[in-house]
């Protein structure tokens, strides 16, 4: 199932639920929380390297003093240090796994009380961050950012309990730019942070896993969010199986407007992805000129050649039973405008949009109420801040648009990005799992129009299509990955050859 991504009020009550009907008592709960932790960060740390570990007087800090204690019985060789204003006093969970940390023997403990105290600080080789964790809701100040500021500035490998210290667990614009770590890996209890899928906080979160704790099954089915993270699982059940005598018909006929003059190569790209996803038939509208690179690329695709030379103008063998999809490489020219609205006026069932048709969106709004509802726009920030008609400052206030976009204009939000987020006209959300920075890269995208064509046109809903497509697609740049060797030579061509074995790997 898909994982929710909740808020920190909601994290916290459905610790409370677990603590009262497991029943199990709140330090037994953060003692199973750190054996997560140490299990995950022993795949990630060999027991010969040293380990600093800064607790905060929270139940963060509670998690790294019980976190510390099972290294220590790993062999690991650990120091703790516990960062405490004069005044702050510590959670009662927080001091009891204190004192079984200093009542081991040899146990090393030193309390930071000033930014004075720091200079004693004899860092080892990778840090645990346990200072603060999902409840922090105000940016850090005085001795707390200067201790985050010192991590930093060790440049070790830095793993965070939960959270990055400082970082908020949803929306960061009011947190004006306080320090945060900066880790190299997070473990998330039960559940991924908002905050880490928005690119804002690329840097404090550069990878992380979420950890099972147990937390009570029902507190978690009842959990109210629009927020989900997609998983393999999800997608599994979405997809259909082939009878034994179905036939090319039976799959759909997709018809792809794409290309112009020197750039054919968006329109190969998105016609390859669109068969590898498993269309029946798929014919490509696109300027005479292209016509023999695409019979010569892709021998499998029809091709619908337009009247002009260079671009497409119009779209005289347009039917009603064809899926349609458009924008890759097909430029913004007048004909090219007058080509788009005929299209609008001639479709009623959703459609994909991409690259140059989501600019021509933009620059003439008038269009806008022309699309089908449940069509797909595919757009990346930069596309999707000219359709908003503004430039954000924050993934938080661009993803909140995507959703206001979609409820408002009846259409699926495709937010591509590191997470793409799939924002659906009833207000739901799904972040993408899959996917990597090699994908960064010309044609990326169009392979992405592709495929979600090919699966409309084979009768998968705008939802099914949206959140198969996306994942598939990342999973193939997973797989093309492996053989690129690479994120620097990664290809968009690797990643529709690669979509055969995504979609078997997600049916394994």
């Amino acid at each position: 199932m898909s994982i929710k991504i909740l808020s920190a009020p909601r994290i916290r009550t459905i610790d409370a639920c677990t603590i009262e009907h497991e029943p199990i008592s709140s330090i037994h709960l953060m003692e199973r929380a750190s054996d997560a932790f140490v299990a995950a960060f022993a795949n990630a740390v060999l027991p010969d390297k040293c380990i600093t570990v800064f607790a905060g007087t929270g139940n963060n800090g509670g998690d790294a003093f019980a976190i510390a204690r099972l290294l220590f019985k790993k062999a690991y060789r650990v120091k703790v240090f516990l960062v405490k204003n004069p005044e702050a006093k510590l959670s009662a969970d927080c001091n009891e796994n204190m004192w079984r940390w200093r009542n081991l023997p040899e146990a090393y403990f030193q309390e930071i009380k000033t930014e004075a105290g720091l200079s004693s600080v004899d860092f080892g080789d990778v840090v645990v961050d346990g200072l603060f964790g999902s409840g922090l809701n105000r940016p850090l100040s005085g001795l707390y950012e200067a201790v985050v500021k010192k991590i930093n500035e060790q440049n070790l490998p830095v793993y965070s309990v939960d959270i990055p210290s400082g970082l908020f667990v949803d929306d960061n614009r009011e947190r004006q730019g306080g320090e945060v770590v900066r880790s190299k890996k997070t473990f998330s209890f039960q559940f991924p942070k908002l905050a880490f899928l928005l690119p804002e906080n690329g840097d404090y979160v550069p990878e992380f896993e979420v950890l099972d704790i147990g937390l009570w099954p029902k507190a978690m089915e009842e959990a109210q969010t629009d927020f989900f993270f997609l998983q393999k699982e999800d997608i599994r059940k979405m997809l259909h199986t082939r009878a034994r005598f179905s036939h090319k018909g039976t799959f759909g006929h997709a018809y792809l407007v794409a290309g112009q003059y020197a750039k054919m190569g968006a329109a190969v790209i998105a016609s390859k992805a669109c068969l590898r996803a498993g269309v029946g038939l798929l014919t490509v509208h696109c300027p005479k000129s292209g016509v023999n690179v695409l019979q010569i690329a892709l021998p499998e695709a029809m091709v619908d050649a337009d009247a002009d030379e260079n671009e497409n103008s119009e779209l005289a063998n347009l039917s009603p039973k064809h899926t349609v999809g458009i924008g890759p490489g097909i430029g913004k020219s007048e004909k090219v405008r007058k080509m788009f609205e005929q299209l609008l006026h001639g479709v009623s069932k959703p459609i994909v949009v991409d690259a140059d048709a989501l600019n021509l969106l933009s620059e003439h709004r008038q269009l806008i109420s022309l699309l089908p509802p449940n069509s797909i726009l595919t757009p990346h920030p930069t596309e999707f801040d000219r359709l908003a008609g503004e430039t954000f400052g924050s993934g938080f206030d661009r993803l909140q648009s995507a959703r206001k976009i979609a409820s408002q204009w009846a259409v699926i939000v495709v937010l591509k990005g590191a997470y793409t987020a799939i924002a659906l006209p009833d207000g739901r959300v799904y972040f993408n799992s899959t996917g990597n920075p090699g994908m960064a890269t010309a044609g990326s995208g169009d392979c992405l129009t592709g495929i979600l064509t090919g699966l409309l046109a084979q009768g998968y809903s705008p939802e099914e299509a949206s959140l198969i497509g996306v994942f598939v697609h990342g999973l193939a740049g997973d797989l093309a990955l492996e053989r690129a060797f690479s994120v620097e030579s990664l290809l968009a061509s690797d990643i529709a050859e690669s979509l055969g074995a995504a979609f078997s790997k997600i049916r394994e």
